[in-house]
């Protein structure tokens, strides 16, 4: 078994897009810049969003916070996306989520100018991945391919088992293991919590991608002998020994599959720190197309 490690490619990939922030500044071209909308006081979401003001300082990336309350309404939130699709020395912006149940998430996603969408949500550029047109694809899928490419694995003519369906994760990353390159060509099977008998695609997949929210689903005995696993689960679960009073783990029951597994992403510090790295890749290409 060898380890996908996620902290040390990243550290990588953010050490490349400093040295091109750098040559910028050196011809006398302005820093890119991303901004992140934060909805409410929701812990998990402030702590991401910091992380991402942090990684945007290592890199040199300008960044900007609108932090609205709790209470905003529908109108209020999209006049303040409206103001940055219109700023032009903003290069992307996401919006946090989850959002207040007041808000429709999907009138949001689709107020977002898709040329500023980072995240790559946006149904245009959605669109566009599906079908296999230059666009942002959504960071963690996107990691996870960095991943693959990086460490050099073989996807080409593999079976790929993908679990969960949601349009951030599973779904694209069904599409994206699909598609004609590297990482692709892989025979893909999309599965979720409706699909009967799970294990069975599971054994016989040279590649699991997990994405699922469960902690510890996927056993030893759902894989077979060699497959690569990588594990986008990730859920705080309560643990009285350790200092914080719970631990991170993701959907997989690593220490059991380990043994069996190839390769495999840890969690936390697998797929966490790629997606947050591909953001900031999805915005200096933002930055590139707005300058050009």
């Amino acid at each position: 078994m060898q380890l996908l490690d996620g902290i040390k490619l990243a550290r990588e990939i953010k050490q490349e897009i400093k040295e091109s922030v750098e040559n910028l500044i050196k011809e006398g071209k302005r820093p890119p810049h991303l901004a992140a909308v934060l909805v409410g006081n929701d812990g998990a979401s402030q702590t991401y969003v910091s992380n991402k003001i942090k990684d945007c300082e290592q890199v040199g990336f300008k960044s900007s916070l609108v932090k609205l309350p709790n209470t905003v309404s529908q109108t209020e939130l999209i006049e303040a996306i409206q103001k940055l699709n219109q700023q032009e020395d903003l290069d992307g912006f996401i919006v946090q989520l989850p959002l207040p149940q007041q808000i429709d998430q999907e009138e949001i996603i689709e107020a977002i100018d898709p040329k500023k969408d980072v995240d790559g949500f946006h149904p245009e550029n959605f669109g566009k991945m599906a079908l296999d047109m230059s666009t942002f694809l959504p960071a963690t899928p996107f990691g996870i391919l960095e991943m693959l490419e990086r460490y050099d694995i073989s996807t080409r003519g593999k079976h790929a088992v993908v679990i969960g369906r949601s349009r951030i994760v599973g779904r694209p990353m069904s599409i994206l293991m699909g598609r004609k390159d590297f990482p692709g060509n892989s025979t893909v099977t999309l599965t979720h919590s409706n699909t009967e008998n799970l294990s069975y695609y599971t054994q016989h997949a040279d590649i699991v991608i997990t994405a699922l929210g469960v902690p510890g689903f996927l056993k030893a005995e759902m894989i077979k002998e060699g497959a690569v696993v990588i594990d986008v689960g990730i859920t705080r679960v309560d643990d009285a020994t350790t200092e914080r009073g719970f631990k991170l783990v993701g959907d997989v029951d690593f220490e059991n599959v380990k043994e069996k597994a190839s390769w495999i992403t840890p969690v936390p510090g697998g797929v966490g720190p790629m997606t947050r790295a591909m953001l900031l890749k999805n915005t200096l290409l933002a930055y590139k197309n707005n300058t050009k």
